[in-house]
């Protein structure tokens, strides 16, 4: 299986990285014929107006929408979560629209709110560690959305932090920061699903 990983900003190295322990080979992408070449696309946390940004200046948009509406499983992290968002509260930028949610950006807080919590994930016998750096939650879940994890939010009341969306897997946290590579091993799982 080739993954690539969108390398516009953001932390992809790091996705590459787990990846290749797996077992898998990777690549960065950065242009629609690396993008064609791919089995599994990891969009990384980072700084969402700027993915949104590069990916409309590179012209890739619609060829990313295409690609992931035709079936190449996805798996957005953070930043790469609010990029494949339908839409996101109080702000304006560049989305591809295929996952079915609303997000919040920065819902948690500034940097100095970040924080890591161990998170228990629909499917997994022991919870995650999840890293949540200046990070969204979910606002919103569509009738098709499966959510894996959520977080309480104000008032007590269940965020959802980790999604799934036939085959695009969303996080507001970064998986990537940890030893932990469960939620990678589930992305490439979906290889086969597609």
């Amino acid at each position: 299986m080739l993954a690539g990983a969108l390398a516009l900003q953001g932390d992809f190295r790091e996705h590459l990285a787990i990846m290749e322990s797996l077992g898998h080979r990777g690549i960065e992408v950065r242009t629609i014929e690396e993008l064609e070449r791919v089995d599994l696309l990891l969009i990384p946390g980072g700084e969402s107006t700027t993915i949104g940004r590069l990916a409309t200046e590179y012209d890739l948009i619609e060829p990313l929408r295409e690609r992931i509406t035709e079936g190449l499983p996805v798996f957005g992290t953070c930043a790469g979560l609010i990029f494949l968002a339908a839409a996101t509260t109080g702000a304006d930028q560049p989305q591809l629209g295929v996952l079915d949610v609303v997000v919040a950006r920065n819902a948690f807080g500034r940097q100095v709110d970040s924080f890591e919590t161990d998170l228990p994930v629909a499917g997994l016998d022991r919870p995650v560690r999840a890293v949540f750096i200046r990070a969204p939650w979910i606002e919103k879940v569509g009738s098709n959305v499966e959510t894996l994890a959520s977080v309480p939010g104000p008032g007590g009341t269940a965020r959802a932090v980790l999604v799934r969306q036939g085959t695009v897997l969303a996080a507001s946290f970064h998986p990537e920061l940890t030893e932990d590579d469960r939620l990678h091993r589930m992305a490439a799982a979906m290889v086969g699903d597609s």
